[in-house]
């Protein structure tokens, strides 16, 4: 009787397995230190148990592969251009990490044809099966078919710096996507500032031009202060909390990782009602 109702409990928990959690991490521009976050959160995850893939979209210039171990034998690139299957340019990182690298050799706003689409959608499909939670490092400029993966992720996290262009170019990517999906969930990440009040402040503009403008409201995932620390892992092609565990940068990364887990006690868990996958083929086909 104990054996059958094993039995049950593991049918039962194969039905309603849930399917990786989605998270677009974007900036409005270059150089605040995006991909560096993606990176880190993704080995922080790792570290706690979870299945992690790292989607690197800065198509042409991406440097998610420089950050979690060094060259990649085959990237995204190898996806466009020769027809690979996702699955086959899959890269292991840090802890077990595992990522798709943007490459280089492709520049600008890359528009995928019908078949790649299709193989980019089946290829998704089996990730979300495989694994927890997949990471996309969003590219500024993105083309639309990009474009649908950042609108239909469960989650995004908008990295931005105090320096006001930073703030505006923040602010302009939240209202984009805000206008195609009113429901996206914004996570901000203020990066790079001199001390915490400066951090908060640059959160408050941003949430009260959200406010003012589109009457939305958006949640701040963490303050990360100007640390040589990341500086002296980046030039040793490793994330940070893999070399220094309790930097302060780290630790306020892990509290972002208690959020997005819902270990802080809040029902960050809940995710939008229907999947991503769902979502992102209705963006693609238009129903």
């Amino acid at each position: 009787m104990k054996d059958q109702a094993e039995g049950l409990r593991l049918k039962l928990k194969n039905i309603t397995k849930k399917q990786a959690r989605t998270l677009a991490v974007v900036s409005g521009k270059g150089g605040v230190g995006k991909s560096n976050i993606s990176s880190n959160l993704a080995v922080i995850l790792a570290k706690r148990g979870y299945k992690v893939l790292v989607f690197d979209l800065d198509i042409g210039m991406g440097n998610v592969n420089l950050l979690l171990g060094g060259s990649a034998d085959k990237t995204m690139g190898d996806f466009i251009l020769k027809g690979e299957p996702l699955a086959q340019i899959v890269q292991k990182g840090p802890l077990g990490v595992s990522y798709i690298a943007g490459g280089n050799g492709l520049y600008g706003a890359v528009e995928l044809d019908n078949n790649t689409v299709k193989s980019l959608l089946a290829g998704l499909q089996m990730f979300q099966e495989t694994y927890d939670y997949i990471i996309f490092d969003m590219a500024a400029g993105a083309g639309q078919a990009l474009l649908h993966i950042l609108l239909a992720a469960d989650y995004l996290i908008v990295v931005t710096t105090p320096e006001p262009t930073a703030v505006m170019d923040a602010y302009s990517i939240m209202k984009l996507a805000y206008l195609q999906n009113e429901n996206t969930r914004f996570l901000v990440v203020c990066n790079r500032t001199d001390h915490e009040r400066q951090g908060r402040e640059t959160f408050f503009r941003l949430q009260q031009a959200m406010r003012k403008f589109l009457q939305k409201e958006i949640e701040l995932l963490g303050i990360l202060p100007e640390d040589k620390l990341v500086r002296e892992a980046v030039l040793n092609y490793t994330p940070v909390y893999c070399v220094y565990p309790r930097s302060s940068v780290s630790i306020i990364l892990e509290h972002a990782v208690d959020q997005l887990t819902g270990r802080n006690g809040r029902s960050d868990g809940e995710t939008k009602n229907d999947s991503f996958m769902a979502r992102l083929r209705k963006l693609f086909h238009g129903k």
